[in-house]
């Protein structure tokens, strides 16, 4: 088991890369995708669930952890990790997208955002010193920097003045994380849909040799080509040696599409949020367990597929279970969608080493095209 955080690429095919994560806490094997766990939980799902599925590494929430129980009250109790049952790899995000989402009445300052909880309407401060302190009372691997996350589209001078507060926050967050071996702060890029800015984004964070890179503020509304069109124009200029995430994507197609062009990390609440309103995602394309067709169908959801709630339930009794609300539904949907992801993954890990990653997404894509065999 290493000791220090570090990150080996193991195959190449054109941009897309293969690779593995080390930690203290296990192996993050690379394209990944990371399940949400917002509240300490990925909704729907036992732990145990999660990681046989094939993630090596789950997500945690700073805003929604600050709030409830309190990231003190959880170092108290030994620890996200202990505290969720979770003992591998953990990111955890700075809580700034969520502080522009979902806060009440925010005030955005140099020193930081000033917010109410949606809660119960306390007041709060986060800082870039206040996000790292909270992420290292989680005890979180990959700690995220604080920075400001506008919406698509926006004026130029927004974009600009957001990004440059971004990489102003990058120093203090840099600063009050320090040296840990072990553990690693990622730097965030920003700039909107503006090349230019994205590019001195990245460039200024390279300079200040973090231990990885995500790109921010995509996936909020824009269509495709601009997400798939800023990840073309910032990867150049992201370090080679170290790896890229790409934040809040996204569709299968989303993802697919942006490992092609050199990213190794995802998050999305799709899978779970999709399955818990009756939508699922399978070789097949997409799917919808509500529609009244799938009343009286006896046939499981996908044979081949290596999960159970995929290979054994009905369609009818899962259909049966989304509309009467049942609890189970949401479960069942929610694993079938998140073994799909990791299967996605693996599958597209194998085709980057054997260099056949363009074949092995037009395969898929042919499949969601096509639909199920009649």
């Amino acid at each position: 088991m290493t000791t220090d955080f570090s990150f080996h690429l193991l195959g190449r095919d054109g941009a897309a890369r293969t690779g593995e994560v080390r930690m203290p806490r296990g192996v993050i094997r690379t394209p990944a995708f990371m399940p949400v766990g917002t509240a300490a939980t990925v909704k729907g799902m036992y732990p145990e669930q999660v990681k046989a599925l094939g993630a090596d590494v789950v997500l945690g929430n700073t805003y929604h952890l600050m709030l409830r129980p309190g990231a003190e009250r959880v170092a108290r109790l030994g620890g996200l990790h202990k505290f969720m049952n979770w003992p591998h790899p953990i990111l955890t995000d700075s809580g700034g997208f969520q502080v522009m989402s979902l806060a009440n009445l925010r005030k955005l300052t140099e020193e930081g955002v000033t917010f109410r909880s949606h809660i119960d309407g306390s007041k709060h401060v986060l800082t870039p010193e206040r996000s790292v302190e909270i992420q290292n009372l989680l005890g979180s691997d990959i700690v995220m920097q604080l920075d400001e996350c506008v919406a698509l589209p926006c004026e130029h001078k927004v974009a600009e003045k957001a990004m440059r507060l971004s990489l102003r926050w990058a120093e203090r967050c840099k600063a009050a994380f320090g040296t840990q071996p072990g553990r690693a702060l990622f730097g965030i890029v920003q700039g909107g849909d503006v090349p230019a800015l994205r590019v001195e984004s990245a460039r200024e964070l390279a300079a200040m040799d973090l231990k990885g890179y995500a790109i921010g503020g995509l996936a909020v509304g824009e269509p495709q080509e601009v997400m798939l069109a800023m990840i073309e124009t910032v990867e150049p200029h992201m370090p080679q040696e170290k790896p890229r995430y790409l934040m809040g994507v996204g569709t299968p197609d989303d993802i697919v599409e942006a490992v092609r062009r050199g990213v190794d990390m995802f998050d999305c609440v799709m899978p779970t949020r999709a399955g818990r309103h009756g939508q699922i995602f399978t070789r097949f394309g997409r799917m919808n367990l509500k529609n009244a067709k799938h009343a009286e169908d006896t046939r499981p959801i996908d044979p081949q597929s290596s999960c159970p709630a995929a290979n054994t339930y009905s369609r009818a009794y899962l259909h049966h279970l989304v509309k009467a609300e049942e609890m189970l539904g949401k479960m069942l949907l929610t694993w079938i969608n998140l073994a799909y992801y990791q299967d996605l993954m693996a599958g597209l890990r194998a085709a980057i080493a054997a260099g056949r990653l363009d074949d092995f997404i037009a395969e898929t894509k042919e499949g969601w095209a096509k639909g199920e065999p009649a």
